[in-house]
């Protein structure tokens, strides 16, 4: 388990698995996440995902627990590594709505960061966020990232065009602001 201020990232747990169901399949948060289209996840899928995870791959999935209770509230992780030129792919999810702009997914990511640069030992970090998500930029800005790029209206949600942003973050820059 890996700790910040408000969050631990943990390995997933069977216990976790209909409250991650209904947290992808809740509308708000489905928008947020998948670029394709919003269907809904069977509790089966969920189940067989869960299963899935290993570290023996190129994707490491953590959920996110408060501190305070122990509560399962999303999860964030590796999509994917490519060790030759030391660049990973990330990603985050705040299903709890109560937890929403608080400051818990900003810890996550901080946790998740330093976990790939001090243990994969990763020169770079990116990832995606949908033009209208602000909150979630907000956050991986405080965290240190950076906009490298804008695919124009590259999403098509809710009966109009989004783009979709670019964002990284270097080592080196990462250990200027720890």
């Amino acid at each position: 388990m890996y700790t910040g201020e408000k969050v631990r990232l943990r390995e997933y747990r069977k216990e976790d698995i209909k409250a991650a169901q209904n947290y992808v399949n809740d509308s708000e948060v489905k928008r947020l996440l998948n670029p394709g289209i919003p269907y809904p996840i069977t509790l089966e899928d969920e189940e067989k995902w869960v299963e899935s995870i290993s570290s023996t791959k190129n994707e490491y999935s953590f959920a996110i627990e408060t501190l305070e209770d122990s509560k399962y509230i999303g999860g964030c992780g590796i999509n994917s590594i490519d060790w030759k030129n030391s660049v990973t792919v990330i990603g985050i999810f705040i299903g709890d709505k109560d937890y929403w702009g608080k400051g818990y997914g900003t810890d996550a990511i901080k946790i998740l960061v330093k976990f790939i640069f001090e243990q994969i030992n990763i020169n770079k970090v990116k990832l995606n966020v949908f033009s209208f998500n602000e909150r979630a930029m907000k956050s991986y800005k405080k965290c240190g990232f950076k906009v490298e790029g804008v695919l124009r209206q590259e999403l098509y949600r809710d009966g109009k065009y989004y783009d979709d942003i670019l964002m990284g973050i270097l080592r080196e820059d990462w250990e200027q602001t720890k």
